[in-house]
């Protein structure tokens, strides 16, 4: 797609279909995503147009690539680039850490990779995720301190932790900022 407008054009059809291939009702879709009824059939009718992480919430619920469902059908095979003001974000997931998902949304569930970025002292706590979840933290910058179930390590730019994720755990910046890349593989 190359014009806003024609993106804007494809959206709800795009949605609509791939919501009726599932057969997904609107309000099994509202549940799904988290997103009211009322907003996916105004999106669907073309009469609200969804911040991105609406949409995001909306391609994940519906379990379809979130690029392929702009595109015109004929790009397999492409490149696809995420732009960073593109990128969706978690938001109030820790104290002083931002965190955006790189994954495609057909990866959830199975493995996910995000990008952490921590400010001085910022932390992610996290609760046990499901049995047999790993999780790889991989420190671009800074030092972090990952504390998993009874155990505690620091890393610094360039280590690398796997560790179980199985059970409560945290992840916290030490002496300054702090960047991460983590791939939660779960079980």
């Amino acid at each position: 797609m190359s014009t806003e407008s024609d993106i804007l054009n494809l959206l709800p059809l795009r949605l609509k279909e791939a919501r009726r291939k599932q057969g997904l009702s609107l309000d099994a879709v509202a549940r799904l995503s988290g997103v009211s009824r009322s907003m996916v059939s105004q999106i669907e009718r073309g009469e609200s147009s969804p911040t991105i992480a609406t949409l995001w919430n909306l391609v994940s619920a519906l379990q379809i690539d979130f690029a392929g469902l702009l595109e015109d059908g004929g790009e397999a095979g492409r490149i696809e680039v995420l732009r960073a003001d593109q990128t969706p974000t978690i938001e109030n997931r820790g104290e002083g850490c931002n965190i955006r998902i790189l994954s495609a949304p057909e990866d959830a569930g199975r493995q996910e990779l995000y990008d952490l970025e921590f400010r001085d002292g910022g932390k992610l706590d996290s609760a046990a995720h499901a049995r047999g979840t790993r999780e790889h933290l991989t420190v671009i910058e800074g030092r972090l301190r990952i504390t998993a179930g009874a155990m505690s390590d620091e890393i610094s730019a360039g280590d690398t932790a796997r560790y179980p994720a199985d059970d409560a755990h945290c992840i916290q910046a030490l002496g300054g900022v702090a960047r991460a890349l983590l791939v939660v593989q779960n079980g």
